[in-house]
């Protein structure tokens, strides 16, 4: 017997297709032809990395569990002895361990041990160099995510420890004088709108920079996040950007600052999100591809995209497209979900805008 909660999905469900086939009989677009018979080969071609059998612990390279020392640098020679082996986990063990930004490599996983914190920090200094990020649709460089990969192959972040954002400094510096974060966006906006060149779309001064993503790959394959626990991130926790094969499974999420989206395809291929627990304070999942002028100069969509085993319990929207989607969003299929909860907005939620 299917619950209410499951019947309200169901009804929702219906109404959407409805509403997108009533949309393309008013545009003279033809219907979509594939449905859930597509479904078993999309998750056919989804398959998780597997790593070599080889360990690297992070104590092994100066790291000191007691959430007062600096393990930058630990974890930056940890990664970089796996990945020129040949591959395999980074291993992070019992303690709280202070780190900045941690950057993956080609067969590196990234495993957080049950006993273990990772507590990023908190100070923006430390999430120089700028990088390449795609900040709500549009391309720049700024502050580094707390986890990045760039142009990676087989890398992986898991076990069953948690992550710590401190993003309640993050939260407090939007609220700052000048409004910084509106400033910011304004600038990021009109660089788009122009066309400046991608190199010189940089942010990064103390009043110049956005909060930085928690777990961000961008053009990456074949990429895991499973199992861990993620806390008080500073924007968007989960933001794959440009990358095809990624699984994203188990995962418990809390955050309710602003715009903690729990999980955000950006532009994606072919991608699980499955067995996650979401309590956010905006987007449970948001499914994205570009925005304006920057998504139709990409111009890569999100498709393929499985969302299922998941609770929603507080958010804006369950399973949401958009808002920047000018790339297009095609073949979402999301079943088995529990949205039950009296602070989740919507279970299925289309977001667009007049540009």
């Amino acid at each position: 017997m299917k619950s209410k909660s499951c019947k309200v999905f169901t009804s929702v469900v219906l109404v959407a297709c409805t509403l997108l086939a009533v949309s393309c009989q008013n545009h003279a677009i033809s219907p979509p032809q594939a449905g859930w018979e597509r479904l078993p080969e999309i998750l056919a071609r989804i398959k998780a990395p597997v790593f070599p059998d080889r360990e690297f612990d992070i104590a092994d390279f100066g790291a000191v569990g007691d959430g007062k020392t600096k393990c930058t640098e630990a974890f930056k020679k940890a990664i970089k002895a796996c990945h020129q082996a040949g591959g395999g986990r980074v291993v992070v063990g019992d303690g709280v361990f202070l780190t900045g930004p941690i950057h993956l490599r080609s067969n590196v996983c990234l495993e957080v041990g049950k006993g273990a914190t990772i507590l990023f920090s908190d100070r923006f200094e430390d999430y120089l160099p700028a990088v390449l990020v795609r900040w709500e649709g549009r391309e720049c460089y700024n502050l580094s995510p707390l986890i990045y990969a760039d142009g990676c192959q087989n890398i992986g972040v898991t076990g069953e420890g948690t992550l710590n954002g401190q993003g309640k400094a993050w939260w407090s510096w939007r609220k700052g004088p000048g409004d910084p974060y509106r400033k910011s966006n304004n600038q990021n906006a009109k660089w788009a709108q122009d066309n400046v060149p991608l190199p010189k779309r940089v942010q990064g001064r103390k009043d110049f920079h956005w909060c930085p993503t928690f777990i961000s790959p961008v053009k990456c394959q074949n990429v895991l996040i499973e199992g861990l626990t993620l806390i008080d991130g500073p924007f968007w926790n989960v933001h794959p950007v440009y990358c095809q094969n990624v699984t994203v499974r188990n995962l418990t999420i809390k955050n309710h600052g602003p715009n903690g989206d729990g999980c955000n395809p950006d532009s994606c291929r072919d991608v699980l999100i499955e067995g996650c627990y979401f309590d956010t304070g905006d987007d449970c999942i948001a499914i994205k591809s570009g925005r304006n002028n920057d998504g139709r100069r990409v111009n890569i969509p999100s498709e393929n995209i499985v969302v299922r085993r998941c609770r929603m319990k507080d958010g804006h929207g369950g399973v949401v497209m958009g808002s920047e989607m000018t790339g297009g969003v095609r073949n979402v299929f999301a079943e088995d979900c529990i949205m039950d909860s009296p602070n989740l907005d919507r279970a299925l939620r289309i977001k667009s805008n007049s540009v």
